[in-house]
């Protein structure tokens, strides 16, 4: 069963199905039952009228042998004198089953004492009632049986009361056949039953066939992941349905997804091949220089050795920070420090460097890493600055603005964003212990970037770079700014 519904075509198919066959059959017994009541009132209307027209003779003084009684194939009838015996009958009437219509007769009396009085006396008290020459206006119907000329059916029976006009009471008792109803009833419901199984098949088979004509673009997408997988080439895209449906926005999320994924990887590449390349260098002068040493003591050069190790440690405290921003960590939601202290502490730990700060601000977000950008920034402007760097501290529309000011060259400006890209240094003929390995300011936007914040770059006033970097306030000194 479970391989049988393992597919979406199944189960839609079968709820199809099965749907459809619960309101086919509530609707095929809500016919049934509005046809047989229709039929019913048909009948009751049926024989009303002929019981009416035999007590109508009879309230005029027509004798029992001069009744006009219809056929009693189609309406037998009977008339009952008050002690419920026979005084006149249809033709061909040979007897007569009307305890249903005496029964509801007997049932519409008073409460308290009509299941116990006897039909004479039920009798005896609507003729009570009625003058001579009068119908009763009340008639009751009911189900019953009628033989006539040795066959018995079923019939839907009126009785109504009436005075002759020699005051005798009297109830004529008329019945229309039932044979009709059942019939239509009989016919309605083999149809149903002829046609609910080609219903289901049919709504069965075309639910199944649109089911699969709908579904086939997510084979497709389904296949082509499975190949993308097994290739591994995530340059690939799965084929788009030229729709506006749920399939096509899936179809081009999972593109969307697979280019997002690509990018990733080919970006891990390209980190991994760059931080090969940049710890090729410091481990080879290392190694190098301890094979010299280990050969010829006196020619060890303990401080290149020294500050080799250096430059390998901090690059590997670059990388591992750079993973770690990689795999999504953020900072804290709820940490909270006073930048304008930070800063002071970075500008007082360096020489030549100015600060034009406010007293106090307060930003969310990691202590240690917002050190680490302005560290690096600071290291930045140092590194390319003729005589002086510059730092400005302020608020401006519910954010913090720290600038970094030198005055060096500057950026060009077309080297302006790619600055921010990992393994990147623009004077490509400085050395390598001097430049860096061209992580500082990637390190520093991500760190920005995943605080909310920005980092940019544009000309100083006086000539060089200034970097500014924005980040949001806290709710307080927000509020406070305003």
């Amino acid at each position: 069963m479970k391989r049988l519904l393992g597919s979406v075509r199944a189960r839609a198919t079968l709820a199809a199905t099965v749907v459809v066959a619960i309101a086919v059959v509530a609707a095929g017994a809500a016919v049934l039952l509005s046809l047989r009541f229709t039929l019913t009132d048909k009948s009751d209307a049926e024989a009303d009228a002929v019981a009416r027209n035999a007590a109508s003779a009879l309230a005029n003084g027509f004798a029992y042998d001069e009744l006009n009684l219809p056929d009693g194939d189609e309406n037998p009838v009977e008339v009952l004198d008050r002690n419920e015996k026979p005084v006149a009958a249809g033709e061909d009437v040979e007897a007569m089953n009307v305890t249903a219509v005496a029964s509801d007769r007997l049932n519409s009396e008073t409460n308290d004492d009509a299941d116990d009085k006897a039909e004479g006396d039920r009798a005896a008290e609507d003729g009570g009632t009625l003058s001579a020459g009068e119908i009763a206006d009340e008639t009751w119907y009911g189900e019953g049986t009628a033989t006539v000329e040795g066959a018995t059916a079923k019939y839907r029976f009126a009785a109504v009361d009436v005075i002759t006009p020699g005051d005798v009471l009297l109830t004529v008792y008329a019945g229309a056949p039932l044979a009709t109803e059942e019939e239509a009833v009989s016919t309605a419901l083999t149809t149903m039953l002829i046609g609910l199984p080609l219903l289901l098949l049919t709504v069965s088979g075309v639910t199944y066939a649109v089911t699969r004509r709908a579904l086939r673009p997510v084979e497709g997408i389904r296949a082509e992941m499975a190949a993308i997988t097994a290739s591994e080439d995530l340059s690939r895209r799965v084929p788009e349905p030229d729709t506006h449906d749920e399939i096509a926005r899936l179809a081009r999320t999972t593109n969307e997804t697979l280019a997002a994924l690509e990018t990733s990887v080919e970006r891990q590449r390209a980190f991994v091949a760059d931080a090969s390349h940049e710890l090729r260098s410091p481990i080879a002068s290392l190694r190098t220089q301890l094979e010299v040493g280990a050969a010829h003591p006196e020619l060890l050069d303990l401080d290149g050795a020294v500050e080799d190790t250096v430059r390998l440690q901090s690059l590997a405290a670059d990388l591992l920070l750079l993973a770690r921003l990689d795999a999504g960590e953020r900072p804290p939601p709820h940490a909270r420090f006073d930048l304008a202290k930070v800063v002071a502490e970075e500008v007082s730990s360096r020489d030549g460097v100015t600060l034009d700060s406010v007293r106090s601000v307060e930003v969310r977000g990691s202590r240690n890493q917002i050190c680490r950008v302005l560290g690096n920034l600071l290291d930045n402007a140092r590194r390319h600055a003729r005589d002086r760097v510059a730092v400005t501290l302020h608020t401006d529309a519910g954010q913090t603005v720290l600038q970094v000011a030198d005055d060096g060259s500057g950026v060009p400006l077309a080297d302006r964003d790619r600055i921010f890209e990992r393994f990147v240094r623009l004077d490509e003929s400085r050395a390598r212990d001097d430049g860096g390995a061209g992580l500082g300011l990637a390190i520093a936007r991500d760190i920005a970037v995943r605080h909310g914040g920005t980092l940019t770059v544009t000309d100083a006033p006086g000539g060089g770079a200034l970097f500014e970097l924005r980040l949001p306030l806290t709710g307080r000194m927000a509020a406070q700014d305003d």
